[in-house]
């Protein structure tokens, strides 16, 4: 009776938690939709968008390991997960402010909220860890970036609501305008937070405590794992490169696409985002599953499905083929984000596991950043070349999956 009590609570404490992350999504995915066609509107190369979506991964990511560090040395698993909460919120809606010229300054607050990102990741999915030991981490995970993608699928068709009232107006005051819409989302945010903290303030009880003191080692699985999901990410082309292409490719068609309501019109740029995060919740929930049973494995099937979107998105002008890439793209993030978080929990003991996610996903926002960069300035030489880069990276990241697991069962 006890024990099933206890994963109540810790379920409990998951779907809260996940419902947290849906406002949060809500407000940055729904930005994430349209930001790459805000930044060319304001002048930007796709050079310039893919080095500061890159930069920003960098510096969301790569600090990610110093503030994993500081929480587990000060143990203050939920101060940094607020104060990451707070700067990550609050720089969507100042997008709302910058100027037609302003793409240096949506780039800044670009960086500011990968910052917010980068001191409540690993404090975040440390607590999510502690609950997820007594569910399962494939499951845990996976149920909560299913309600973080229910958000990601709320916010851009938000986004579409609001452009279908703001009809007739220029296109960048309709995009201010959203920006500005999404403060909503983001102040719900902050007030669960600040409900599921006091409801639940100390997560780190759901872990048993180890019996004796683990300190953190890079082993070799770790290692092994940690180089394959940094290829993985450098092939891995953000969404802001995504839809340049798309505005770019499918520009010269805008006035009958506006005429047949197609969804890659101007107007409709936020469903595609919507039905991605669609394809991204069900995958991450599925691959989750599949995790538990299967370990690593699942992320190999995910890494070879995903490696097909550039192709599809970015050397065919067939609406229907760039919707079958957009939703492999969907697949590489949902399993991004519930499997690759799931398997370090395996791996890390519990008294270093903020360092461990902060090591992981600093080495992933790196090669995230080194890839937006290349792929970005590839864009503008050769598309082709660019595709073919995204795929092999990609590609190259499975047998690396595969020795992990081989050194993992040795």
């Amino acid at each position: 009776m006890r024990q099933r009590k206890k994963l109540s609570t810790a379920m409990g404490f998951i779907v809260l938690f996940g419902v947290v992350s849906l406002f949060s999504d809500m407000t940055h995915e729904g930005a994430s939709s349209i930001r790459g066609a805000y930044m060319a509107m304001m002048g930007a190369s796709a050079a310039a968008i893919g080095f500061a979506s890159g930069l920003g991964e960098l510096v969301g990511y790569s600090m990610r390991y110093v503030f994993g560090r500081l929480t587990d040395r000060t143990g203050k698993y939920w101060p940094m997960t607020i104060l990451g909460y707070v700067l990550d919120i609050l720089a969507v809606p100042a997008l709302a402010l910058v100027g037609e010229n302003g793409w240096i300054a949506a780039c800044a607050l670009l960086i500011v909220q990968r910052m917010g990102k980068a001191i409540k990741k690993p404090a975040k999915d440390t607590i999510m860890s502690f609950a997820a030991s007594q569910l399962g981490a494939g499951k845990s995970f996976g149920i909560q970036e299913l309600l973080d993608q229910i958000g990601a699928f709320l916010g851009p068709v938000l986004l579409y609501v609001v452009m279908l009232f703001k009809r007739g107006g220029d296109a960048f005051s309709t995009y201010a305008l959203c920006f500005a819409v999404l403060a909503i989302p983001g102040a719900v945010t902050l007030v669960l937070l600040l409900v599921t903290r006091a409801r639940f303030p100390h997560p780190e009880r759901f872990e048993p405590e180890p019996k004796q003191y683990v300190p953190f080692k890079l082993k070799k699985p770790f290692k092994l794992y940690i180089a394959g999901i940094s290829l993985f990410a450098f092939g891995f082309a953000d969404y802001a490169l995504v839809i340049m292409h798309v505005t770019r490719r499918f520009g010269a068609l805008s006035g009958a696409l506006a005429e047949t309501g197609s969804l890659v019109s101007t107007g409709n740029l936020p469903l595609l985002y919507a039905g991605a995060m669609l394809v991204d919740a069900v995958a991450a929930l599925v691959f989750g599953y599949l995790y538990d049973k299967k370990g690593l494995t699942a992320l190999v099937i995910s890494t070879a499905l995903s490696s097909a979107f550039a192709p599809l998105v970015f050397l065919s002008d067939s609406i229907p083929a760039l919707l079958a890439g957009v939703a492999l793209w969907g697949i590489g993030m949902g399993a991004q984000e519930s499997i690759l978080k799931a398997a370090v929990t395996g791996m890390v003991p519990k008294s270093s596991r903020a360092t461990g996610y902060g090591l992981f996903e600093c080495s992933f926002g790196v090669f995230w950043f080194l890839g937006s960069w290349a792929l970005g300035a590839l864009y503008d030489q050769s598309i082709p070349a660019m595709a073919a880069v995204s795929v092999a990276a990609q590609l190259a990241a499975i047998p690396l999956y595969i020795l992990a697991m081989r050194a993992t069962d040795g």
